[in-house]
């Protein structure tokens, strides 16, 4: 009977006591990050959405990279003279090549103040802001019904 091993990728089970109180805490630091996230896109998208009312310009990529993190640069002719501006925060074009053509929009009074026609209504930043805000009421709520539960198990125990 020594001689008895396993097959090879067996695999062996171990039962895990849950813990209702560690889940409930869990689930809260999450929801409070979710909601950090959140509140720190809505600046972001509330600068995408001033610019509606903006002056609208052709413009090329003039530099590509993540531009949901700011780092995508635009250059277009504006009061005639040519300006080269970091699209905000939020921005969409993930896909775009450098040279590529778009339409911006920039504040009249400020041609560096500049955002993608598309992210006007608030872009990405937007979206993101709202899915990790439901994100975190939904961690939320589950955070407390684990909390509940834990004290239910606690006071049927004694």
């Amino acid at each position: 009977m020594d001689d008895i091993t396993d097959p090879p990728g067996a695999q062996h089970w171990v039962r895990v006591k849950p813990r209702p109180l560690a889940a409930a805490g869990t689930g809260l630091c999450v929801a409070l990050l979710l909601a950090a996230l959140s509140l720190l896109l809505l600046p972001a998208a509330q600068h995408l959405r001033s610019l509606q009312g903006g002056v609208q310009a052709p413009a090329t990529l003039h530099e590509a990279g993540p531009c949901i993190l700011g780092d995508c640069r635009v250059k277009f002719e504006a009061n005639e003279r040519t300006v080269v501006a970091n699209l905000p925060v939020g921005s969409s074009g993930g896909k775009r090549s450098v040279g590529d053509r778009m339409t911006v929009r920039y504040q009249a009074d400020d041609p560096r103040m500049v955002a993608h026609e598309d992210d006007v209504d608030g872009g990405g930043a937007a979206a993101l802001a709202m899915t990790s805000g439901v994100g975190a009421l939904a961690f939320l709520l589950m955070s407390v019904m684990a909390a509940v539960h834990a004290v239910r198990q606690r006071h049927s125990r004694r």
